[in-house]
Order: structure tokens, then sequence, then C-alpha cells
């Protein structure tokens, strides 16, 4: 598998979770929907780790450390920013008893229909500089 198909491979998986986001928050699944609109960043994120690097990306979970990586940290506005750390325990820590409740809770429709939309908006942004790479990036 060459570059390329190893980046269509994670910018694929990146859409069928916002594709499974957009069902959860259909179904009022909301810690699940958060959790998978951070999947879906994590995976566009590894999509241009994956261009800049032509390695394989790190099995990181933290959206702040991925972009850095990627090299589109320092691009990012300070919302987007933002909105990664937002995204960051709705990975990890909604798997776990002792803060399930507390993010649940944070989750009301409203929230998440917010979420949502920030993460369709961030994803469009990182396919943009994905796309704006330079040749010059690895093609192995």
């Amino acid at each position: 598998m060459d570059i390329a198909e190893k980046v269509e491979y994670w910018l694929e998986m990146s859409d069928e979770d916002l594709n499974v986001a957009n069902t959860m928050l259909k179904n009022k699944h909301y810690l699940y929907m958060g959790f998978m609109c951070h999947l879906t960043i994590e995976k566009a994120l590894k999509a241009v780790i994956t261009q800049v690097t032509g390695e394989i990306p790190p099995k990181s979970h933290h959206l702040t450390e991925l972009a850095e990586k990627a090299q589109i940290h320092d691009q990012m506005n300070t919302d987007q920013q933002s909105f990664l750390l937002l995204l960051n325990p709705l990975n990890i820590e909604g798997r776990y008893p002792e803060y399930k409740s507390n993010i649940a809770n944070i989750l009301t429709e409203e929230k998440c229909i917010s979420i949502l939309k920030e993460t369709e908006e961030l994803l469009c942004w990182i396919k943009k500089q994905l796309s704006a790479l330079s040749t010059d990036t690895p093609t192995k």
C-alpha cells in the first residue's frame, strides 16, 4: 500500500465515523456521538501525518499532539485548537465510570448538535490542508 492509499484509508475511515456520529445524534446516543466525533478528527489528522511523514501515525488519541505531528496545529485558529481540547476527553474518559456520567451530563442534545457541526467544519478544514500539501511530501 503506497502513501496515497494509506491517506485515503484514513480519510475514508474518518468519513465513516462522521456518518456514525450523525446516526448516534439522531438516535440520541450522545456519549457515543462525542466519541465518534473524536475519532473523525483523529483519523483525519492521521491522514495528514501519513502524508507529511510517510510513516505510520502514532497510536495516540491525543488530538493536539496529533495536530502537532501533522504540522498543522500552528495553522489552526484559536477556536479550532480549543475544539481539539474539547474533543479529547470524549475518547478515553468517556469509557470510564468515574468520568462517564460527568461527560454524559455535559452532552446535551444542543451541545451535541454544536459539536457535530464543529467536527464537520474542522474535518473540511483538515482536508483542505491535506489537499494543499506540496508535491514534495513522501510518496512511498
